[in-house]
């Protein structure tokens, strides 16, 4: 019944969606008292507009968050989902903000990550409320505006002194149930720089984010005469290094294959091959001391053994270090890590060791922002009851998975990640021609509902 009734709102989902992805809101400048821009205030107006039309209660608070409610009772289960979007960048088959449907698929940034999601979450609750289905719990539609930068949407509801849901999810990651999340933490160093000798470095630059796998970098060296023929031997000895010659300096290019922070070992980063290179350069003084630090203790390493962190858990596997940006001239360099950790250690296992290492190399710390690891118990009430809706909606065991990247469920207490990717389906969040395909849209609504009414009950 409650699956046929979702079926029936197929239209009036489709059409909601599209409105809400045309709505280009990737955060911006605080304006007045928009915190993340006008087009991701207009994205949360839309959703608290579309939520009362459809008979909801709504909240706004403050503009950092918003909400639809339904049901009375004491007790709260929660969807947490997001509005903002990432830039849609370059090489769209399909403009990336009129939500145009070609074979099937609504194409458009957020169609997947995180609007299609939530505004199904949204009819999911409505099919419930149309049948006057008995919940013994409250349920709130969360609509986060700051997601892909910080989550500071959340942190605000938190920080307020908001109702905690008893249960939820965030449909914003992949199936069957994402119970385990590394910890994550993200630092930038950097380093003054006296240089001399006959090779200098000029500048350096590489990578896009500290949780991306850079695929390029490049370093400008000023050098004598009588060393360019040493330095283009040494590319030969290194892959994916490229060497130009102009004005007396050599640009050192160096290619990788990007990947996400979170899986480094399906990349090649293209900055710390450059690094190898650099290091066979004969620098002296300062600028030798930080390429040689760095070979030693970060170099191509993934898991953090150099610098004497590494660990590892049967549930999530092992700790992993990504150097993902450099930027710096003649005289300073700074760089960027991300660092996940298993799920079952702790932040103070290894910070004070990395940062006594870090300490060798001269370097100043910029900022350090740290994410605790998230983990819950499979024994909990209800990632049994998140395990019974997916068995009965897919017909196969709903194992549960840990995972190296982070969700909304680190945000808020008693939420773990509940799709919206099936298994063996592409992720195509953050990429171009972003999309979500109409039949699992409506089969992630039929989910949904499902999960709310197991939870709320």
């Amino acid at each position: 019944m409650l699956d046929e009734k979702v079926l029936s709102m197929q239209d009036e989902i489709v059409k909601s969606v599209q409105e809400c992805v045309r709505i280009k809101s990737v955060e911006g400048d605080p304006k007045g008292d928009m915190p993340f821009g006008e087009g991701v205030q207009r994205a949360l107006e839309y959703c608290l507009q579309l939520s009362g039309s459809l008979g909801f209660k709504t909240v706004n608070l403050d503009n950092m968050i918003g909400y639809a409610e339904y049901g009375k009772s004491d007790e709260m289960i929660a969807v947490l989902g997001h509005l903002d979007v990432v830039p849609e960048g370059e090489g769209w088959t399909y403009p990336p903000y009129e939500a145009q449907i070609h074979n099937g698929r609504i194409y458009g940034r957020g169609t997947t990550d995180d609007k299609g999601p939530i505004i199904g979450a949204l009819y999911a609750l409505k099919a419930i409320k149309d049948l006057n289905i008995p919940l013994k719990r409250r349920v709130r539609i969360f609509f986060g505006l700051n997601e892909e930068t910080g989550s500071k949407c959340v942190k605000h509801y938190v920080d307020k002194g908001e109702e905690m849901p008893v249960a939820g999810f965030t449909p914003d990651a992949e199936y069957p149930i994402i119970n385990g999340e590394k910890g994550i933490v993200t630092c930038k160093y950097k380093r003054l720089l006296n240089q001399g000798g006959k090779f200098i470095l000029k500048s350096i630059k590489g990578g896009t984010a500290a949780n991306v796998v850079p695929d390029y970098a490049e370093a400008v060296v000023s050098v004598p005469e009588n060393g360019m023929k040493e330095i283009k031997k040494i590319s030969d000895e290194i892959d994916g290094i490229n060497i130009i010659e102009k004005n007396g300096s050599m640009i050192i290019k160096s290619y990788g294959i990007p990947a996400h922070g979170s899986t480094p070992e399906k990349g090649k980063n293209a900055i710390t091959h450059l690094m190898l290179f650099l290091g066979k350069i004969g620098f002296t003084g300062d600028f030798k001391e930080f390429v040689d630090f760095f070979n030693k203790y970060i170099g191509i390493e993934l898991n953090g053994q150099s610098l004497g962190i590494y660990s590892e858990d049967e549930i999530s596997g092992k700790l992993i270090v990504n150097l993902g940006t450099i930027f710096g001239d003649e005289n300073e360099i700074n760089i960027e890590i991300n660092m996940r950790y298993p799920v079952t250690k702790k932040f103070d296992d290894f910070i004070g060791t990395f940062k006594e290492k870090i300490s060798i190399g001269k370097l100043e710390e910029v900022y350090l922002r740290h994410k605790e690891s998230l983990y819950v118990s499979p024994d909990t009430k209800f990632i049994k009851k998140l395990q019974k809706v997916y068995e009965e909606k897919f017909g196969e065991k709903a194992e549960l998975i840990s995972i190296g990247g982070g969700t909304y469920a680190k945000s808020m207490k008693n939420i773990v990640a509940f799709g919206p990717i099936f298994k063996g389906q592409p992720m195509v969040e953050h990429k171009p021609d972003e999309y979500i395909e109409i039949g699992s849209l409506m089969k992630n609504v039929q989910v949904m509902a499902a999960a709310i009414k197991e939870l709320a009950n």
